[in-house]
């Protein structure tokens, strides 16, 4: 959800000045008449590049099919009745883009439940409702005002047609002009031409960059929030001169590869369509409600997407390193060294999303010790203050000596009144943030918006280059040599964010709820782990 001033801004802020007054028909074209041409390449080695088929399994063509983002709308509409048309038509600008900005080329404000459920109906309407981030959208973005404040928030500046009725799409690559006329036909208007800002962090930015504005009852706007700022985070790293969003999540092919099934000579770079990324929890829900969901791509590609985000994730997101466990004044003591090796923060964007250690130590014999931050089967974390109660919260802790302390990386909101939230436009700042932070991020001297807030702000032992954290255990009769294991834990949607939907009577909020409990279980995945054994001594 978005900035939620920007809704009776006039069309010229969002577009080029006529952009839609002389099109009777939308702008856009859906994701299907794409596949024909993008579908079907093959690499040197005989693997499938179909950007179509890499697309349809991702978070990007599912955006406006995610579950836990309608139920999210509803709760917020629920909670702000006043403003609900206005909540529908912000939330959609990212979600069910070609929906918002076509209702915008009208003078109309975008709908999002007129159009659910996703399925048989095959309009146009509703074929641009179902398609999410689709090809149309993020190729016809203009280089305009990128990386700027008026960009953000989903407030992009579409390419206007030419006098001839000529969309232009942008890519990474010159387009022979004989090849051009072969898409302006088969997709009744739409013409390649390279735009080097299909490549640029800043393009991502645009959605990805969410400002909301917290509410009144009565509809009014009384604070704001930064509720996911991962480009701001990227350009306050060492990562911002070294690698761009797509480098990551878009993954080139190694090898010279055509970009096209027909007529297409091999190129150097082609990016793979997958965005890869963090949500594998939601690509399993969609698998598993496949049908109640009106998915597009096969419950087979979305196992196998979400098995691909989990191993990109313990192979690309973190490293923790463990300290020999000794002996000191009766205590086993410990350290835990966690590191972010991605280009932001570690959980980044969206606060439902949490990381945390989970330590077991162990006696000669085998016997647990001692253990901190089991995951539950319900989703919840053993010991976390947050989940046992949604006005409390675990701080960031320097050491650990009892159970029930849990190290969690997390963002945890405040309302106007400093309480506890998960409401999105009743939040107005931050009670702890204690992400980790990525290499290059100096917390002294970060902007307000990605600040590391809680005690994790003095702790000398949390910076750029990781955080280390003592765990200092009793063992009591137990004895050595003692063996610790710890786990660092990711789950993209926390407990305490999916049950708070629990109290809301809406069909989607009662939905998400149901396919939470059902796949709780399996909501998190381990990024990175360590061992490490005492001496025989101890």
């Amino acid at each position: 959800m978005v900035k939620l001033t920007r809704i009776l801004a006039p069309a010229v802020l969002l577009v080029s000045a006529g952009v839609f007054a002389d099109q009777p028909r939308s702008s856009f074209e859906t994701s299907d008449r794409c596949f024909a041409c993008h579908n079907g390449m093959k690499s040197a080695n005989g693997s499938d590049l179909s950007i179509g088929i890499d697309w349809r399994s991702s978070l990007m063509a599912n955006s406006s099919r995610d579950p836990y983002w309608q139920a999210s709308v509803r709760r917020e509409s629920m909670d702000h009745p006043a403003a609900t048309a206005a909540i529908e038509n912000e939330c959609s600008s990212c979600h069910m883009p070609i929906v918002e900005l076509d209702a915008k080329s009208r003078g109309e404000q975008a709908h999002v439940f007129s159009h659910l459920p996703l399925r048989g109906d095959r309009s146009v309407d509703a074929s641009s409702a179902a398609d999410g981030v689709s090809c149309t959208v993020c190729h016809q973005i203009q280089a305009d005002t990128l990386g700027q404040p008026d960009s953000f928030n989903g407030n992009v500046v579409i390419n206007s047609a030419d006098a001839a009725g000529v969309h232009h799409e942008f890519g990474p690559f010159d387009i022979d002009t004989r090849l051009m006329s072969v898409m302006h036909s088969s997709t009744g208007g739409f013409q390649p031409e390279r735009g080097d800002q299909i490549r640029a962090a800043q393009l991502c930015a645009t959605c990805h960059t969410l400002i909301t504005h917290a509410l009144s009852q009565d509809g009014r706007e009384i604070g704001s929030l930064p509720e996911q700022v991962p480009y701001q985070e990227w350009l306050h790293s060492d990562y911002k001169e070294q690698r761009t969003c797509q480098s990551c999540h878009m993954p080139a092919v190694e090898a010279d590869t055509p970009i096209a099934r027909i007529l297409s000579q091999p190129r150097s770079g082609l990016a793979r369509h997958q965005f890869v990324a963090a949500n594998f929890f939601m690509q399993h829900v969609l698998e598993r409600y496949h049908d109640e969901l009106a998915v597009a791509a096969p419950a087979s590609e979305l196992a196998a997407a979400a098995d691909n985000t989990i191993q990109y994730l313990q192979t690309q997101a973190a490293r923790v390193t463990l300290s020999e466990p000794e002996m000191v004044d009766g205590r086993l003591r410990v350290e835990v060294r966690v590191e972010n090796l991605g280009g932001h923060k570690l959980p980044t964007a969206y606060p439902s999303r949490r990381v945390w250690l989970h330590l077991v130590m162990s006696d000669r014999d085998g016997r647990a010790v001692f253990e901190s931050g089991a995951l539950r089967e319900d989703g919840s974390i053993e010991g976390n203050d947050n989940d046992a109660d949604a006005a409390r919260y675990e701080p960031h802790y320097r050491e650990i000596r009892e159970p029930q302390q849990v190290q969690i990386y997390e963002s945890i909101l405040a309302d106007t009144d400093g309480h506890v939230t998960t409401g999105l436009l009743s939040a107005t700042g931050y009670l702890k943030d204690n992400r980790l932070l990525p290499h290059g991020f100096d917390k002294n001297t970060a902007a307000a918006e990605i600040a590391v807030h809680g005690d994790a702000r003095n702790d000398p032992a949390f910076t750029d280059r990781g955080n280390a954290i003592v765990y200092s255990v009793l063992p009591g009769s137990a004895q050595g040599p003692y063996r610790v294991s710890v786990q660092l834990l990711y789950q993209p949607v926390g407990y305490r964010w999916a049950n708070n939907l629990k109290g809301y009577d809406a069909a989607q909020t009662r939905r998400f709820h149901e396919e939470y409990t059902a796949l709780a279980g399996a909501s998190a995945t381990v990024l990175a782990e360590a061992r490490a054994t005492s001496k025989s001594g101890e």
